[in-house]
């Protein structure tokens, strides 16, 4: 998926917010949980996503989400990550 359809599709789906990130080689965020869900599209890099032990890996292109209330950890692949994440309260 591209940045531009990705971002037109957001707010059909409830999306109200979004938020570019970046994260450097083998950066990651320890374990937490958002009060709100959660569907990134992977810009450049690889993004590791680890939830409740099962990992999968998403790169550039791909799109993924995360439920609100959901534990789970972000890795940065070997070059890093650059994402864009909407938000839906």
């Amino acid at each position: 998926m591209d940045r531009e359809s990705f971002e037109a599709a957001l707010p059909q789906a409830g999306f109200t917010e979004s938020v570019a990130r970046d994260l450097p080689a083998g950066d990651a965020t320890p374990e937490h949980s958002h009060p709100f869900d959660a569907r990134l599209l992977i810009l450049s890099g690889s993004l590791i996503l680890d939830q409740g032990g099962t990992r999968r890996s998403f790169g550039a292109g791909e799109v993924c989400e995360v439920p609100r209330d959901t534990p789970h950890a972000e890795i940065a692949g070997a070059t890093g990550v650059s994402y864009i994440a909407g938000r839906r309260r």
